[in-house]
């Protein structure tokens, strides 16, 4: 039987099938170019063929829809209030890539009381579909809805660029994962970068302070070059593998989604644990505030 054919516009469904491998995306500090990194690695890891689920974690100020060129109809706002479903917010890019949009200047969404987080972790426990992997654009700084997605993602993927608030904000949410929240594995990627020996340099210079200070692991997962062809994606709202497939910018990312999808899953720990580990295995229900 023929699957409807979905709009860039429209909800997207399809049926419960499995557990799904969770990415955050994070760094501490805005301007290291997060947001940039989730879109396209999560672009690079559709176009592989996977099934992608990309959520706006920046629940107050939205930006993931603003550089994929999506008009959202409804957001996690609407979601939270209890008048939509989250299945009936949820967009696709023409990549294959579904995204779940957040509110844009609803202050209310930066500070959410814990019941309320809980509640969202509710609804995407109801979640239907067959993801295989959720990628989460965190926002920047160490406010609670950060430390609740890194702490339950299976892989955290810090985006570190040469320049001295980078590496002090990225060593702070290092410091306070594995202090606080028994994080204790990450993975650090270079953007923005001018050559491979600048990035390997950073990495060293961010590992040494860890290991000479904290108990963590730190993996380095690899760079993207500093692409003028980047910046011109981003204007023209499409992804940089969609507007430049040739590029530099885009080479590295396909090599960065083919190592993603050899990444070993880890045990996910912390509050938000049961929202990942069964993201996909609950049946639809209206989203409820745990009291």
């Amino acid at each position: 039987m023929p699957q409807p054919r979905h709009t860039g516009t429209g909800p997207v469904r399809a049926a419960v099938r499995g557990p799904v491998q969770v990415i955050a995306v994070t760094g501490g500090k805005g301007g290291t170019g997060k947001t940039t990194i989730a879109v396209n690695l999560a672009t690079a890891l559709a176009q592989a063929g996977r099934r992608v689920l990309l959520l706006d974690g920046d629940l107050g100020l939205a930006s993931v829809d603003v550089l994929l060129g999506l008009t959202p109809t409804h957001t996690l706002e609407q979601v939270l209030d209890g008048t939509v479903r989250l299945e009936e917010i949820m967009l696709r890019t023409p990549e294959g890539v579904s995204v779940i949009p957040a509110a844009s200047g609803v202050a209310r969404m930066a500070r959410l009381e814990p019941a309320e987080h809980a509640a969202i972790v509710r609804c995407f426990a109801a979640l239907p579909g067959d993801f295989e992997i959720l990628i989460v654009d965190t926002a920047p700084g160490l406010n609670e809805s950060v430390l609740a997605f890194c702490q339950a993602a299976q892989q955290q993927l810090i985006v570190l660029r040469n320049e001295p608030a980078s590496l002090t904000d990225a060593y702070a949410l290092i410091k306070v994962l594995s202090r606080d929240h028994r994080v204790n594995s990450f993975r650090v990627l270079v953007n923005m970068a001018r050559d491979g020996a600048e990035a390997h340099g950073l990495f060293q210079r961010l590992q040494r302070v860890t290991d000479r200070y904290l108990q963590v692991a730190l993996d380095y997962a690899g760079e993207i070059p500093d692409d003028h062809d980047v910046a011109r994606a981003v204007r023209g709202q499409r992804s940089v593998l969609a507007a430049f497939p040739g590029g530099p910018a885009a080479r590295a990312y396909r090599r960065l989604a083919r190592d993603a999808q050899r990444w070993s899953p880890a045990q996910a720990s912390g509050r938000l644990e049961f929202f990942f580990e069964r993201l996909l295995t609950r049946p639809a229900a209206r989203l409820q505030v745990i009291k």
